[in-house]
């Protein structure tokens, strides 16, 4: 089990069959019972206002999150879209408070908001603010949404407890990585590699490259940031033996009636409380093509890619849900995965997110603010830094 990318904000708990046939709300009602709930009791002076769920896409896994929340708390909650680059929207921040606009026109103070923003959620969700923000920005920006943290955090974690046989085992990364490098990287992984803008999500802004063309095609593309990750490609364990480009190889699903195998993933969401993390929801999701010994088959991205975000026409998201792979019966067995693997995947999962929160304390200044002088040393991206609302 290796940890290819850690997601603030996790889908999920819409996929996931119910524990219990009597448990409608499923992990829905967990996630908020284990973690919002008692972490928003705990909160001291907060400003007056009602509750609301903050979305920019997934409205399904929003709007079931915001259903339970009213049911438990027996209040409205507003569910608010927080579209990137929306000329309008129904939500903003005065100093650091949290207002929504409801269905009649009228501002609403908020006093607690679960977030469900994914795509650069400091664009508009200031670090600091008055208002309960579960899933805070900090988070996003010490590793949640921004790869290069998380490799940085992965790396100090993992000095801390080298001695007690726990690590976070990840693709080998080069960080920080100018536009003018890249080929030269690339090389380095003997041509075979992943390119990734380090804030990107939902398999946008990833680039799987086993080709001079895939190159080509890569730098040909105009980019926004800065700053990019190159890390070695897990392939087929042919292309590993032959180029020595990763440690990693994928076994695969269990093979078909045609004997055809598919590179898939786990997504596993966990969440923390008073009590210590708890398992929420589990699912996979498989690449469209099958893994061949040949990396010049089929397109790589179909080959390697498992997320399922796709975007349309209009600049909408769809699922492509024909990939995804239940917990249950008929499509999880096809992994071929056991306890053990299930186990690993969960430690793994709970390390990562352990080491981003660390580095998240660490760039959290004495008021709740960014250190801004400290981040910039550590992810020097002048893109970046000049979007995030500070």
């Amino acid at each position: 089990m290796v940890v290819l990318e850690v997601n603030s904000c996790p889908s999920g708990n819409k996929s996931m069959p119910f524990l219990e046939d009597g448990e409608e709300q499923g992990g829905y009602r967990r996630l908020l019972t284990h973690s919002f709930l008692p972490l928003l009791e705990r909160r001291r002076n907060l400003p007056k206002g009602g509750l609301a769920v903050l979305y920019d896409k997934n409205f399904q896994e929003a709007s079931g999150c915001a259903a339970v929340l009213a049911d438990l708390t027996g209040e409205d909650v507003l569910l608010a879209p927080l579209p990137d680059d929306a000329p309008e929207c129904p939500v903003r921040f005065d100093e650091g408070l949290l207002e929504v606009r409801d269905e009649e026109g009228d501002w609403r103070p908020i006093r607690a908001a679960f977030r469900y923003v994914t795509r650069r959620p400091w664009h508009r969700i200031p670090v600091r603010t008055r208002t309960f923000v579960y899933n805070p920005v900090i988070g996003c920006l010490a590793g949640g949404r921004n790869k290069i943290l998380a490799s940085k955090a992965y790396e100090f974690l993992n000095a801390e407890h080298q001695h007690k046989g726990l690590s976070i085992r990840s693709p080998e990364t080069v960080r920080d990585v100018g536009y003018e490098e890249i080929p030269f990287w690339v090389q380095r992984f003997g041509g075979y590699a992943v390119v990734k803008n380090p804030y990107s999500n939902s398999g946008q802004g990833v680039w799987t490259l086993t080709s001079e063309a895939d190159l080509e095609a890569f730098l040909a593309l105009e980019h926004v940031y800065d700053r990019f990750l190159v890390q070695a490609l897990i392939g087929n364990s042919g292309w590993t033996a032959e180029h020595k480009g990763s440690r990693y190889f994928h076994v695969g699903t269990m093979p078909d009636r045609q004997g055809r195998i598919f590179v898939a993933d786990i997504r596993l969401m966990v969440c923390n409380g008073p009590d210590g993390f708890k398992p929420v929801a589990i699912y996979a999701r498989r690449a469209r093509e099958p893994l061949s010994s040949d990396p010049q088959a089929t397109s790589a991205w179909d080959m390697l890619g498992t997320n399922l975000s796709e975007r349309d026409a209009g600049g909408g998201w769809n699922a492509d849900t024909d990939r995804l792979m239940i917990m249950d019966r008929r499509d999880f067995n096809r992994l071929g995965l056991g306890p053990d693997d299930l186990v690993e995947a969960y430690v793994q999962t709970v390390l990562a997110v352990t080491a981003i929160d660390r580095l998240a304390e660490s760039l959290t200044g004495a008021r709740g603010g960014l250190r801004s002088r400290l981040f910039r040393s550590m992810n020097d991206d002048r893109v970046l830094f000049d979007e995030i609302l500070r």
